[in-house]
């Protein structure tokens, strides 16, 4: 069982920016492929980004490139979600999520594990 635990999220106001960390459980969090997605009200949860086991390949969603930036850190087994140029658009809840095979898949039904959620609000 892995355990992922969001923090970070908060209000911010447009133009601004944030840092989402994702906590991890268990031993072998470098072997998991690690991707965030989010969540707005009346809506489907959507791909954000993800990582590959090592950091080394990374998909953006084309809405947050070039404004987000996600990284690893294996010693800490954490990953982090820094947010700039936040838009309103931006706001929703954010889930981290884990694949078990190591696939950094824009796709929910590659990832086993999800986070509680972060709420990220953004005023224009």
């Amino acid at each position: 069982q892995v355990q992922l635990v969001e923090s970070g999220g908060g209000l911010v106001q447009a133009g601004g920016s944030l840092r989402l960390s994702c906590a991890a459980s268990g031993r072998t969090f470098s072997s998991y492929g690690m991707g965030w997605f989010r969540q707005a009200p009346g809506k489907e949860r959507e791909f954000v980004v993800a990582i590959s086991r090592s950091g080394g390949n990374i998909n953006y969603a084309d809405s947050v490139k070039g404004r987000f930036a996600i990284s690893r850190d294996n010693a800490k087994n954490t990953v982090y979600l820094q947010m700039n140029s936040l838009k309103p658009e931006d706001t929703a809840v954010y889930y981290c999520a884990a694949s078990l095979s190591g696939a950094f898949s824009t796709v929910r039904s590659w990832y086993n594990y999800w986070g509680q959620g972060t709420q990220v609000t953004v005023s224009s």
